[in-house]
């Protein structure tokens, strides 16, 4: 794509800011090593190095760390959280000032997890400094969370899952006192992430037959802050966001381009309530799904990831537009048939959402990937 199409494409384009992963540094050391790019990379991370320092008070050296190429873990995950939202405002800002392919000229925004605030700040709502602050100030209790928890995925190769099902197991659960369990993200109809601490996913696991036939459950071998699920109450995250945010500066703007935010699954921030969403944030599931069909209702046709190294959202438009390609040929020859069958989930959605359909026709592009290719 040359920067004339991308421009061309922005007022049916949404971009999508990735969050926390087990490798947060992508490209980026190849991005600062262009002349064309250093500099604003460099100086949104000095930034977030300056925020860091204030909010941890310790000395941190970001730009050295991309630089080398030197990933994150969950012991530096302060680190990360400060590396992927600076990243992502440096990226657009070299989109614009090098390209003039401006972000605020796109239809929508949206992001996972952390992703959602890179979303608010690139989309004026929030300022960087200090929305970053919010992250940073939680980010020492959300990690120590994160060691007796385990995340699995559950999905089904049949039918959709019921989410009140999987809510209310998950409450049973917690209620017998070895710990609480929570879903963490709404992939699709038929996939969750759940998030567990203790021995409470094998009590899922054990439990779980009153979900639909050919439902699995499969355990992720990584640590992961339990973020959008009720385990960060027992530190008090909600409320202690919430306490730091009554003095945050910003959140007085209407998002430009629209934030679908993964809370409500729609475009539901306004010119005060980012506090509150942001408060709803800390616990509640992510409902990545409901956004991506959002996505596609109002025929959003590129998807402009943002981030270093994105990879679940351009993984779940990928094999949604996988799976409708499967069903849409199946419906002209025999083959459908084993295809069908493998995927009631969605037939039994299409005739209802329609605009699933136009899942294949939206193009992914990696911002990382589409700077390192200009010449």
């Amino acid at each position: 794509m040359t920067p004339k199409e991308f421009a061309e494409r922005l007022p049916d384009t949404a971009f999508a800011f990735r969050g926390y992963n087990f490798t947060n540094i992508g490209r980026t050391a190849e991005l600062m090593a262009d002349p064309r790019y250093c500099e604003p990379i460099e100086r949104y991370l000095r930034r977030a190095e300056a925020v860091f320092r204030g909010v941890l008070n310790r000395q941190v050296e970001l730009v050295e760390r991309v630089r080398r190429g030197e990933d994150t873990s969950l012991e530096t995950y302060a680190e990360a959280v400060a590396i992927i939202v600076a990243v992502e405002m440096a990226q657009l800002e070299i989109l614009e000032r090098q390209f003039q392919i401006e972000y605020q000229k796109a239809r929508l925004a949206f992001g996972y997890s952390l992703g959602e605030i890179g979303a608010l700040i690139a989309s004026g709502s929030l300022e960087f400094e200090s929305a970053l602050m919010i992250p940073l100030s939680l980010a020492e209790d959300c990690a120590a969370l994160a060691y007796d928890v385990t995340l699995a995925v559950l999905f089904s190769r049949a039918k959709m899952i019921p989410y009140a099902t999987v809510e209310r197991l998950c409450v049973r659960i917690s209620s017998e006192g070895r710990g609480v369990i929570g879903i963490s993200a709404v992939l699709s109809p038929n996939s969750f992430l759940l998030m567990g601490q203790g021995k409470t996913i094998e009590r899922f696991r054990a439990i779980m037959g009153e979900l639909p036939e050919k439902t699995y459950l499969r355990k992720n071998d990584h640590r992961w802050p339990p973020l959008h699920t009720p385990i960060v109450r027992q530190r008090s995250i909600p409320d202690r966001a919430a306490t730091l945010m009554n003095s945050m500066v910003g959140g007085f703007t209407v998002p430009r381009p629209p934030v679908l935010s993964l809370v409500t699954g729609a475009a539901s921030y306004n010119d005060y309530n980012a506090r509150e969403m942001l408060h709803r944030w800390t616990d509640e599931p992510q409902r990545l799904w409901d956004v991506v069909t959002q996505t596609l209702i109002q025929d959003i046709r590129t998807i402009v990831h943002v981030g270093p190294e994105p990879n679940l959202i351009p993984a779940t438009y990928t094999r949604l537009k996988d799976n409708v390609e499967a069903q849409t040929r199946g419906s002209i020859g025999m083959r459908a048939l084993s295809v069908v069958a493998s995927r009631p989930w969605l037939k039994s959605l299409l005739p209802e959402q329609t605009a699933l359909l136009r899942a294949p026709m939206v193009r992914q592009v990696t911002l990382e990937d589409w700077l390192l290719e200009q010449h």
